[in-house]
């Protein structure tokens, strides 16, 4: 039999041991995103994946907000964050810190998310966009390159927390030595 775990047998970090532990080397900028629900997932995900970092930039809106508290569920007393109005602005100070930024976007030249374990910089920033207009132009000029997810639906298009989930899961088995493979 394979007995579910109820929560008190998750042996779940206190914020004060979270706080304290390594962080993975990435952070995760919203360059304006739009829905509060989605912030918060964003927040959620990136307390599963112990980021370093959230940008939260533009029209993309910050905590305290009950609707992104709702989705969040405390993530957002645990993950550092910093809100900057213009996106641009915290790509040039990431770079200026030796971060390799890549938008996550659908373009001419991307780099399909698989084979990003090819060219993985030891810190990255991974910028994703609104909601209906993904990244802006302005912005992907200045990364370093553009991340694809595969897809092979009708809509090639992922909700923008679902993409956080699924690229952060990407980044976690390239950069977490306890995750990477034999």
């Amino acid at each position: 039999m394979n007995k579910k775990l109820k929560l008190w047998e998750l042996n779940r970090l206190s914020p004060e041991e979270f706080s304290k532990q390594e962080k993975l080397p990435v952070v995760v900028v919203l360059d304006d995103i739009r829905s509060f629900e989605n912030v918060g997932s964003v927040f959620r995900t990136s307390d599963a994946f112990n980021i370093q970092d959230i940008i939260l930039c533009g029209i993309t809106p910050v905590p305290p907000h009950r609707e992104i508290h709702r989705t969040a569920l405390g993530a957002t007393e645990t993950v550092s964050w910093s809100y900057v109005s213009n996106t641009l602005d915290a790509i040039l100070k990431l770079k200026t810190a030796g971060y390799t930024i890549y938008a996550l976007e659908q373009a001419q030249k991307t780099i399909m998310l698989q084979h990003l374990k090819h060219g993985i910089a030891s810190r990255i920033a991974l910028v994703f966009g609104n909601e209906v207009n993904g990244v802006n132009q302005d912005v992907i000029d200045q990364c370093d390159g553009v991340l694809e997810i595969p897809q092979f639906g009708t809509k090639h298009s992922l909700n923008v927390s679902v993409c956080v989930g699924v690229v952060l899961w990407e980044c976690a088995t390239l950069l977490n030595p306890a995750l990477k493979a034999d």
